[in-house]
């Protein structure tokens, strides 16, 4: 409850905040809060991926007040909103990237997340990605637009292509995060407003996925194969959440990517838009791999696996919400557009 508690106020005292030392602090409680959380299994995995996660976080912290002092030297203004020198601004963008887990910075985080549980991998990929996202929002005049979209497509990339041959589902969820990061980043700078609802819409489909694998116990992708025993329906809503982070049509998961297609062609970026939904094909890949696995085939051979028959358990509400929202948004597309 604590942990939760200061996990909660960090990132509400960072989102709220306009001074960077009070950014930074929230930062701060931040990384301090999750670190306990991925640890608690006393795994030999585990305490790797907490040496690893508050090695990166402390750099990127650093640097983030090492860019907020230059820029207040320079300026003589804290206000996150200031962020006018060129050198602050690389700083800050460079130490965002670390942050989240952009490439080139990207190394440390399916490690981070192949080493805790699925819950904390979930907060890990979602509630963990607010501040900073936040952080770049509110100084998105201030960046570099061409260094933004090298980000995003060097993401989008790197996420797709390394998901393809994992056969972990956190490590493949990872990759997935890195290569939406990239589409959340590339309009960033153009219109902020559609990277928040892509990061909602992101964090939906993302907590319905994990809550899914978390309630079938899937670590790895043979052990998905004899999931339908278990808990059928959650296995084809889950295909149909897998096929909406995917960016297929008829599901939520193609809103966002449409949106941002259609906002990058109105800012002459074409060649940008094209690159990244080229690259997009990818990740649909080990998508459809993933929801292959899970519902459309059965195992051809006798797996060394138990056998695991359906459960009484009653249905997880949350997960059920979640599931309905990843799958059904398309057509409130025109309202959620004007609300944002």
């Amino acid at each position: 409850l604590t942990f939760t508690m200061s996990l909660v106020m960090g990132t509400s005292i960072t989102i709220s905040s306009n001074h960077w030392i009070l950014a930074w602090t929230g930062l701060e409680i931040n990384t301090l809060a999750i670190i306990p959380l991925i640890s608690k299994s006393h795994h030999p995995r585990a305490i790797e991926a907490t040496i690893k996660y508050f090695l990166t976080q402390s750099a990127a912290s650093a640097l983030i007040l090492f860019s907020s002092l230059t820029n207040a030297w320079s300026t003589g203004q804290w206000d996150i909103t200031q962020l006018n020198h060129p050198t602050s601004c690389l700083m800050l963008t460079t130490a965002i990237a670390i942050k989240l887990g952009l490439v080139p910075f990207h190394f440390w985080f399916p490690e981070v997340l192949q080493g805790s549980s699925m819950i904390t991998a979930l907060l890990l990929s979602t509630l963990m990605k607010l501040p900073p996202i936040t952080l770049l929002l509110i100084t998105s005049q201030s960046l570099n637009p061409s260094l933004l979209t090298l980000l995003a497509i060097s993401s989008a990339l790197i996420g797709g292509w390394m998901g393809l041959n994992q056969t972990q589902t956190r490590k493949i969820l990872a990759f997935s995060s890195i290569s939406h990061l990239g589409w959340m980043i590339i309009i960033m700078t153009y219109n902020p407003h559609l990277t928040l609802l892509t990061f909602i819409l992101y964090t939906v489909m993302t907590t319905a996925v994990f809550l899914s694998l978390n309630q079938i116990k899937v670590l790895k992708l043979s052990t998905m194969l004899i999931s339908w025993t278990k808990t059928p329906m959650l296995n084809a809503t889950m295909m149909l959440t897998l096929l909406s982070l995917a960016g297929l049509p008829p599901l939520t998961g193609f809103m966002p990517k449409w949106f941002i297609i259609q906002e990058l062609t109105k800012q002459e970026m074409t060649p940008a838009a094209t690159i990244i939904t080229m690259l997009s094909l990818l990740g649909l890949f080990f998508y459809l791999r993933l929801a292959y696995h899970s519902t459309i085939t059965l195992p051809p051979n006798s797996s060394n696996h138990m056998k695991l028959w359906r459960t009484n358990k009653a249905p997880n509400t949350p997960t059920a919400i979640l599931s309905a929202l990843s799958t059904s948004l398309l057509p409130m597309s025109p309202l959620i557009i004007t609300m944002f």
